[in-house]
């Protein structure tokens, strides 16, 4: 098939920059992309934190108009593929007023007031990149609200240039943000009032870009097939489905993958030791260490759950909390590591200082993110909601048996009582009783518990399954929007 030309439009990206999945995802399918020979470039933000990785500036200023005015910025250049012996180079926009801070989306203080214009800008520059760079991409992805603006501008300030002949896809990563700004912040848009841009940024008295980016993407994608479905149910829909129904099928699912480069017990760094499914000695060597680390008793008969989340309400961690007792009567150690709910944070912190079973780490740290998939004999994620999800994956990936909710990724992705354990309804009681299910496999029928390990750790999760799906999403979205 013909060599494509990908812009991949984006406010995070691993290793440069990640608040959540969506980073995970940007730094890997343009590289599984690239690897199936096509020609992707992927531009985001020159935030602080993309500042400690070398990138090489590019020769002049990039203008970047905004209504009368232009702003001015520095585009510098790294390779995201250069480890894998292939070419996905990332394009940072420097503007150091809008991009320089510590956060992504927000501080301490919260979410940034000018977060409008950031990204406002991170979309217009894109396009203008392209002009730079002599690039007409054949199709443009874009991610979450952030880059929404994108295609908007695609179909109404650039209709008759030639970059409006791309495509757009729309990847939605999570419907409980969708970038809702004040009505008189349109200006910081960039667009004139008369662009017709407003009518379909407007919703309920305010600015919704997510609303935008939905009626103007040539495709939605969502990044599992139950979520796409959810997504346009009252319930799942948070005030999009009527929209969402509306696009018909235009709207599909594509479930991520992992990056096996860096999830993968045979040569993961970060752990005791590796481990296969062929041999999986080296699993009963990280849980000691595991146990050891976090002052847990070393005891191999123990079953070990482990947490590694945000401690939010979208997760679930109120519940896996109403739970903690019960689930330690259960004869089991629990590791939890996250941060989030303040009332969550302080509230396993006491009981981390009181048991002998349990332990919680506040914050993030990532390879003992790593020790905890690999120690753990099992792994909670009771989400009430989950577009896709990667740590039941990676759980799998480490022959962790993952306990979930039967929710969006979760549900595509768990085979119930073969590759994990899966519950319905959103209570301490279902969770318990789920947990108590794999625990009496783990004791009591060790054969089963097992092969139950190693089907799981043979599951095929990385990404070019996923880049073969998008690159067929892709072709029809180009056909549909030059059809």
């Amino acid at each position: 098939m013909a060599r494509l030309k990908i812009l991949y439009a984006t406010s995070e990206c691993f290793p440069y920059a990640k608040a959540g999945g969506l980073g995970d995802v940007a730094g890997a399918l343009p590289v599984a992309l690239a690897e199936r020979g096509h020609d992707v470039r992927v531009v985001m933000p020159r935030y602080a934190t993309t500042k400690k990785f070398d990138a090489t500036p590019l020769a002049g200023s990039l203008g970047i108009p905004f209504g009368p005015m232009t702003a001015w910025a520095r585009i510098l250049r790294a390779n995201l593929g250069e480890d894998r012996g292939v070419q996905a180079p990332v394009y940072f926009i420097e503007h150091d007023r809008l991009y320089d801070r510590g956060g992504i989306y927000n501080d301490s203080h919260g979410d940034f007031g000018d977060n409008l214009e950031r990204f406002a800008m991170l979309s217009r520059g894109a396009i203008e990149l392209c002009r730079y760079l002599g690039f007409e991409p054949d199709v443009i992805h874009v991610h979450d609200w952030p880059t929404c603006l994108l295609p908007v501008y695609l179909d109404t300030v650039e209709a008759w240039t030639p970059i409006a002949r791309a495509a757009t896809v729309l990847t939605i990563h999570n419907m409980g943000y969708q970038g809702w700004f004040p009505r008189a912040d349109f200006p910081k848009s960039g667009m004139p009032w008369d662009s017709g841009a407003v009518s379909s940024l407007e919703m309920h008295g305010q600015l919704n870009l997510l609303k935008a980016g939905i009626m103007h993407s040539t495709m939605v994608s969502t990044v599992s097939p139950r979520y796409a479905a959810e997504i346009q149910t009252k319930d799942g829909g948070e005030g999009l489905d009527g929209l969402l129904r509306a696009r018909g099928n235009d709207v599909v699912g594509v479930l991520n993958g992992i990056d096996e480069s860096t999830w993968n017990p045979e040569v993961d760094r970060h752990i005791a030791a590796n481990y296969s499914a062929h041999d999986l000695g080296g699993k009963a060597e990280c849980k000691a260490a595991l146990q050891r680390e976090l002052g847990l008793e070393q005891n191999p008969h123990v079953p070990l759950l482990g947490v590694v989340s945000r401690l939010v309400g979208q997760k679930g961690i109120d519940v896996v909390a109403d739970a903690l007792g019960r689930l330690l009567e259960l004869g089991t150690q629990i590791v939890i590591l996250g941060s989030g709910d303040s009332h969550l944070e302080s509230q396993f912190q006491a009981l981390s200082h009181q048991s002998r079973s349990f332990r919680a780490w506040i914050g993030m740290n990532e390879g003992l993110a790593h020790r905890i998939e690999a120690g753990s004999d099992l792994f909670l994620m009771p989400s009430r909601y989950e577009p896709c999800g990667l740590n039941q994956m990676y759980s799998q990936r480490y022959g962790t048996l993952p306990v979930v909710r039967a929710v969006g990724g979760l549900d595509d992705t768990v085979e119930n009582g073969e590759t994990g354990f899966k519950f319905d309804d959103l209570t301490a009681d279902a969770l318990v009783a789920t947990v108590a299910w794999a625990v009496e496999i783990y004791r009591h029928d060790p054969h089963r518990f097992h092969s139950m390990r190693v089907r799981s750790m043979q599951k095929q999760m990385g990404w070019s399954t996923a880049a073969k799906q998008y690159d067929a999403l892709y072709r029809l979205a180009i056909r549909r929007r030059r059809g």
